[in-house]
């Protein structure tokens, strides 16, 4: 087990409250740092060595309560990614009731139902005629690209390519010189 570093009570506080939000800035107020410094702090801090462990280990020990890991995340959003439409309407191609929804459905894919009765009529002779059915779906494509990036398929990671960077330096200095004479 490999030796923890010793931390003073108020970085123990600040790795304590960055994993809440995983915002150095906030943790460092809320760990009793000065708000106006307090995201160079937060900076600094998890620059530290020994902060780093303690939020590595902290994140660790985590993981291991809550059995969620990365296999578990990617598993759910293949599981997400996966996910049948056709498993919320009836064969007549009504919405099912919520409760009949397979659970996956249920836990964030949709993340909203809106019912809208239809009457037609004016006063007493108002009747409901029928209803409309909206549900708004959470970011599939969002799933895909988290899915995308977890297993290293790069496909929607932003890549720059910097070619001939050799004497770029020199050529600046004498591009700033040349700009410099003419003035």
């Amino acid at each position: 087990m490999p030796v923890m570093p010793v931390l003073t009570p108020k970085q123990r506080r600040f790795v304590e409250e960055y994993l809440l939000d995983m915002c150095a800035g906030k943790a460092a107020i809320r760990a009793g740092y000065s708000k106006k410094t307090a995201n160079q702090q937060g900076h600094i801090l998890l620059g530290q060595t020994g902060i780093k462990a303690a939020i590595d280990a902290a994140k660790l020990a985590r993981s291991d309560r809550t059995e969620i890991d990365a296999d578990w995340v990617l598993k759910r959003l293949v599981l997400e990614a996966d996910a049948d439409l056709a498993d919320l309407y009836t064969d007549a191609g009504d919405l099912k009731p919520i409760e009949a929804w397979p659970e996956i459905w249920r836990q964030g894919l949709v993340v909203g139902v809106e019912v809208e009765a239809l009457f037609e009529g004016y006063g007493e002779d108002r009747k409901q005629v029928g209803l409309v059915k909206k549900i708004k779906f959470s970011d599939r494509l969002r799933r895909l690209e988290l899915i995308g990036k977890h297993v290293g398929v790069n496909a929607f990671q932003n890549q720059i390519v910097i070619n001939d960077v050799e004497g770029l330096a020199d050529r600046l200095v004498r591009a700033g010189q040349r700009m410099d004479r003419n003035v």
